[in-house]
């Protein structure tokens, strides 16, 4: 194992957003086996150390990778087309209208129904944007088309973060 591997390479797994999760549990749990500190107890704590280091290696890999959202924008990120979602908050006008839309609704919004509804529209774009997303890094190799549907993603999930505070405080 090399510690400057990307993810995929530490995985033998291709370099594409399209995974399969049970392949990715499965090589983690494998992975963690090699690298367990207790397989090297024998070599002293030198080893332990380094193996506890591949381990924290193999943790960060397995939850960039079996997360979608965070597996495209390591893609792009790989692939010359950074995110850079704190300073790149630029967004298509139909995509600003449908969040201000979304945005009164849940303010408007006093029942369970009504945020059930919301986080339905919310569910169903997140489904269309993860599919727009696996066409432009899977099958055009368009990174920067596919780091702006990530960018508008990473804001719907916040939103969608907010829309379950609201169902706390009904």
């Amino acid at each position: 194992m090399n510690l400057q591997s990307t993810d995929f390479e530490l995985f033998e797994i291709p370099a594409q957003f399209s995974q399969d999760r049970s392949v990715l549990d499965a090589k983690w749990k494998d992975l963690q086996r090699e690298a367990h500190p207790d397989q090297f107890a024998a070599q002293g704590a030198a080893a332990q150390r380094i193996a506890m280091q591949w381990s924290v290696r193999i943790n960060e890999a397995h939850n960039r990778l079996k997360d979608p959202l965070k597996r495209a924008a390591y893609l792009c990120e790989l692939n010359g087309a950074p995110i850079n979602a704190h300073t790149n908050t630029s967004m298509p006008p139909a995509f600003m209208m449908m969040q201000i839309e979304w945005r009164e609704a849940l303010e408007d919004a006093k029942t369970s129904e009504e945020l059930e509804e919301i986080e339905h529209r919310a569910a169903n774009y997140k489904l269309d944007q993860l599919s727009k997303i696996e066409q432009f890094i899977d099958d055009k190799h368009d990174y920067a088309a596919a780091a702006n549907e990530v960018r508008a993603l990473m804001f719907v999930a916040r939103f969608v973060g907010e829309i379950e505070a609201r169902f706390d405080k009904i």
